[in-house]
Parts: C-alpha cells; sequence; structure tokens
C-alpha cells in the first residue's frame, strides 16, 4: 500500500514537469528535476511507473523538436536520453530513445557548424544576412528548407498552375509554360519520397490489446443507493447486461464515469482495454502497443507544429 501511494505521488510530480516543460524559461530546469528521479526510481518501478516516465521523456523529445533550437536545450534532452535508453528494457522504447539521441547530436552539431561558419565569415569581413535564430543575437544564413516543407510546396505550385491553366486554358505567357515544366519535372523527381510518406500514413493501427490486471483489479466498486437511482433515474441499467439497477447492486466505475456490473464489465476488458460505451481507453500491460500509441501521439503534435510553422513563416527543425 506504501510503495503504492509513493508511485501514485511520482506520477503525479511527472505530470507536473510535463507541464512545466512547455514553458521556455524552466525547460531545462524542468528537464533537471526529471533526470534524478528517473535514476532513482525507474529501475523497482512498476510497468505503469515506467510508462509514465516514459511519456515525460518521450514529450521531451516532442517539444524539442517543434518549438526549441538553443544548444542548452538540446544538451539538457541529450543527457535524459541516454540515461533514459541506458534504463529501459522493451526494445520499441530504446530504438525510440536512440532516434532521440540521434536527432539531438545532428541539432547540436548543426548549431556548432553554423557557429564556426559565421566566424569564419566574420573573420573575412564578409558577413551573410538571413534571419535571427531563437535566443541568437548574432545574424545567421537562413536554414535549408525541410524536406517535406520543399514537397509541400512543389504540390500547391503544381495545383495554382493547373488551377490557372483550367480557368484560362492556356499558360499566359512562355515564362509561366517554363516554370510550370519545372515545377513539374521537380515534383515527378520526388515522387519517390513523397509517395512512401502517403502510403505509410495510411497503415493500420495494431489491434487493441486487453486492458492492463493492475488497472481493472483497481477499479473502484460502489453500492447502488437510492439515492444514487434518484439521480440516475428509475430506468437506469446495466449498459452490458441491460438490466435494471435495484438498490444494493454493485457496480464497477471506469475512468471516463461509466458503470458496469462487474461481472458483465470483466469479460469485456479480458478481450479490450477500453469502455463499452464512450471508448475511452484504459492503460494495458501490451508495451508494443503503448508504445505505439505514444507515437502516434508525438507524430500528431508535430504535424500540429509543422502546421502551425508554415502558417506563420517559421523554420523549424523535424
Amino acid at each position: 500500500m506504501e510503495r503504492r501511494q509513493t508511485e501514485e505521488e511520482l506520477k503525479q510530480k511527472l505530470q507536473e514537469l510535463q507541464k512545466q516543460l512547455g514553458k521556455k524559461q524552466i525547460f531545462e530546469e524542468a528537464v533537471s528535476s526529471i533526470r534524478p528521479l528517473l535514476l532513482q526510481y525507474y529501475p523497482s518501478a512498476s510497468p505503469s511507473l515506467r510508462h509514465s516516465f516514459y511519456t515525460v521523456v518521450c514529450r521531451v523529445a516532442t517539444i524539442l523538436k517543434t518549438r526549441y533550437t538553443m544548444p542548452g536545450f538540446w544538451n539538457a534532452g541529450l543527457r535524459l536520453f541516454l540515461e533514459a535508453e541506458h534504463l529501459v528494457s522493451e526494445s520499441s522504447e530504446k530504438k525510440h530513445l536512440q532516434s532521440c539521441i540521434s536527432q539531438a547530436r545532428e541539432q547540436l552539431a548543426e548549431v556548432q557548424n553554423e557557429s564556426q561558419n559565421t566566424t569564419a565569415t566574420e573573420n573575412g569581413s564578409n558577413r551573410i544576412a538571413g534571419y535571427l535564430f531563437e535566443g541568437h543575437l548574432t545574424v545567421d544564413p537562413e536554414p535549408e528548407q525541410p524536406g517535406w516543407l520543399v514537397q509541400s510546396n512543389l504540390l500547391t505550385a503544381a495545383a495554382t498552375l493547373f488551377a490557372g491553366e483550367s480557368s484560362e486554358g492556356h499558360l499566359a505567357s512562355a515564362d509561366a509554360s517554363e516554370g510550370a515544366r519545372n515545377v513539374l519535372e521537380e515534383l515527378v523527381a520526388r515522387l519517390d519520397n513523397i509517395i512512401p510518406e502517403i502510403l505509410d500514413d495510411g497503415l493500420a493501427a495494431p489491434r487493441a490489446p486487453p486492458a492492463s490486471k493492475e488497472v481493472v483489479a483497481n477499479l473502484p466498486v460502489t453500492t447502488v443507493t437510492d439515492e444514487f437511482l434518484t439521480k440516475m433515474g428509475a430506468d437506469a441499467e446495466c449498459a452490458i447486461c441491460r438490466e435494471v439497477l435495484v438498490v444494493d447492486d454493485k457496480m464497477q466505475e471506469l475512468p471516463c464515469k461509466h458503470m458496469f456490473h462487474p461481472p458483465c464489465l470483466k469479460p469485456w476488458l479480458d478481450e479490450h482495454n477500453s469502455c463499452p460505451i464512450c471508448r475511452h481507453e484504459l492503460l494495458t500491460d501490451d508495451h508494443h502497443y503503448e508504445s505505439w500509441k505514444e507515437r502516434e501521439k508525438e507524430a500528431e503534435e508535430e504535424r500540429k507544429g509543422a502546421a502551425n510553422a508554415v502558417r506563420e513563416g517559421e523554420y523549424m527543425y523535424v
């Protein structure tokens, strides 16, 4: 009981630190607070607590990739990724953390090269004009656009040209014709990269495993009272067996607040990990599935970040 209480406190602490990661002023401090907790408690933690640790580390990676470019932030993240990769045993989690480590090292190497190039240019009295990187007071050259942005611009340009041709019946000039030909040639040259990305987006999700046995065992059970029936109405029933509830019935409550007879709910959760009514998902014991869910969540956040960057005219590294 004491250990469970301690783990719940740790999960709450990790949730608080995860919220702090979104504030630039305290990002490094939050990452520094996560590291000692990871080293001290992860080796003896339950699967549920280990998943909480992995989730917050993944959140650090997502925020770095979509928001921050300053070397100090990436150095803090790199140290955390290295320690987490050393501790995790799940192969999919280890592989994902190794990817985060590679991205951090590439980002830091790129920033270092840019700094060296800028210094060399300044010494040669031939500074290159560009835009200001986040947190920099010196002017750096504009970075090469990421592949996804180039592909998006090509598709947009092609669509615009075709729309103009359809409305006018022909292209306005020889220059426009030449421009259209160049756009289409580059678009065709990049199809080998674009098509696999489109196909990857269509991959089916893995089949959801049953809910975690520990989570199911800890679901609260309440007894139906007169007050409960008055609040729910005389026709309140268990959504699985469809029997009308009566006083002293035992009901098991899911995190989404939907309630069922325990004997009705157990067979369902032995096969599924979601509420029979609203499909709210419970934690599972399948680390591969949980890792996939986390990657999907990160990918969605990255897509939103990329879309925002395009709309606001910003540059970012992915």
